[in-house]
């Protein structure tokens, strides 16, 4: 069945403080670089693909498919790995690290002379932006109050997709005003930017006073709290953080036996088969290959990296549309919604690829593709990340949240891995597979995604624990 939490008003708070709304900027360039170095490669790959005399690696359709899903795979282990190190060593000296891994991927990439070490360091890079999309949002949910927490989370999906908008800029500037052999080199190197400005900004943030919390070291969790809310909020809400935290022994948080907790390994299973559905929409095929999938039109390469702009521009404004639909809606009904559009979208989009080939079709293919990218950045993209961040017990979030960000990743490196050779072998056909499997998952949300809106995250805990009817098995 599914659980339900009341779809109510967010918690009555205040408004998040300065500070907050300054730190979820701040932490938030992990996710631009997340979106810059997943989108930046669609423009780099036509270039790549060129002879070494040309400047490029030689790539084939195959290689393409490996360099891209190299991140992909790499990102994978990096949000298991960070979820982790997120629950040993605190969410903000890990974004720490992760800015030192991103700034190292980006140059090894540019600077990468074949594909070997592209590949080597594109997986770098998937350590870097897998260790973020484990660690950035429950970091800033963590710290967010109950009133205006999905909107200062999402904030995070908004900066991915405002990185991928980035990378299709910069790609289309690149291509259109410093062609050249080496094009490709310099879309790479760009990520280095950001990333050393995410080292510097996180040097003077604070740590998540839950995580504090979840060491037993509340004076720090007070102090934090002190200085990102009012003195009252403050002191009620450790009390509630603290309840949460001591009612489990601090050998048994963050492992592998919470998972013989019925209401936990519930929760750790919508969370790994949500987390899949994402990303077997095909929003990555998009993302990824939206020059390729345009190519396969008809449009030259400067034509569809410079189209490719259009998918950016729609990712960033239907995010900030989905960030306030969540201030007045549930999360389920949007996410279903959003199933069902996306579903809708893929068959059109198939449709598409049975018209005689012709320029007409090209733009009909990037309009599907954009009414495509509007239901999944608006109403799935921004609930998934909002979900992983607010679903988990404080005492597991970190490797709970890594755990279904690794299935995540692991679809999306699968995806990325087959897309290639899929789109060249069977064509427009490719959409009406993925089309199929989107059905599934409407039944799937329908019936078990549970609501968390208007909740503290420790009254979501308990809400979830008491609501299981299965007998409370120990954790020790």
């Amino acid at each position: 069945m599914t659980q339900t939490v009341s779809a109510q008003p967010e918690a009555r708070t205040s408004r998040p403080k300065p500070l907050v709304r300054i730190i979820t900027a701040v932490a938030t360039l992990g996710a631009l670089l997340f979106g810059y170095d997943t989108g930046v490669i669609s423009g780099a790959l036509p270039f790549m693909a060129l002879g070494p005399e040309r400047g490029g690696l030689g790539l084939t359709p195959v290689t393409e498919g490996i360099v891209t899903s190299s991140l992909v795979f790499g990102a994978a282990f990096g949000a298991v790995l960070g979820g982790r190190l997120s629950d040993w060593h605190g969410r903000r000296r890990n974004i720490l690290t992760l800015a030192v891994v991103f700034f190292a991927g980006a140059l090894g990439t540019a600077l990468a002379p074949n594909t070997e070490t592209m590949i080597l360091f594109r997986i770098v890079l998937g350590l870097a932006v897998g260790g973020a999309s484990a660690t950035v949002p429950m970091f800033i949910a963590e710290l967010a109050p109950a009133h205006g927490r999905a909107q200062l989370v999402t904030h995070n999906e908004l900066m991915i997709v405002t990185g991928q908008l980035l990378a299709y800029t910069s790609n289309a500037a690149i291509v259109n005003f410093w062609p050249g052999d080496h094009a490709w080199r310099y879309m790479l190197g760009l990520a280095t930017i950001p990333a050393v400005l995410l080292w510097l900004g996180m040097l003077f943030l604070p740590e998540s006073p839950r995580w504090y919390a979840s060491k037993g070291r509340f004076d720090e969790a007070m102090a934090v709290l002190r200085r990102i809310r009012d003195a009252d909020e403050a002191g009620r809400e450790l009390a509630d953080i603290r309840r949460c935290a001591e009612n489990v022994p601090e050998t048994h948080r963050g492992e592998w036996t919470n998972l013989r907790t019925p209401w936990i390994r519930k929760l750790v299973v919508i969370g790994v088969v949500l987390g899949i559905s994402v990303q077997l929409t095909g929003v990555n095929t998009i993302m990824y290959f939206a020059p390729t999938i345009l190519q396969a039109t008809g449009l030259g390469t400067t034509a569809s990296i410079t189209a490719s702009i259009a998918n950016g521009v729609v990712s960033v404004a239907a995010t900030i549309l989905g960030i306030w639909l969540l201030g007045r809606l549930g999360r389920r009904p949007i996410i279903i919604t959003g199933q069902v559009g996306v579903t809708i979208s893929l068959v059109l989009l198939g449709a598409c690829f049975l018209l005689p080939q012709s320029t007409l079709r090209s733009y009909a293919v990037l309009g599907f593709m954009l009414i495509f990218l509007f239901f999944m950045q608006s109403m799935i993209a921004t609930v998934w990340w909002l979900m992983m961040s607010e679903m988990f017990p404080l005492r597991f979030r970190g490797f709970a949240m890594g755990i279904a960000i690794f299935a995540q990743w692991i679809s999306n490196g699968t995806v990325a891995l087959t897309f290639p050779v899929l789109i060249n072998s069977f064509g427009g056909n490719t959409f009406f597979i993925l089309a199929l499997i989107n059905s599934a998952t409407i039944v799937f949300l329908a019936k078990f995604l549970p609501e968390t809106r208007g909740k503290t995250l420790e009254e979501l805990e308990e809400h979830f624990q008491e609501a299981d009817p299965a007998p409370q098995a120990s954790t020790s």
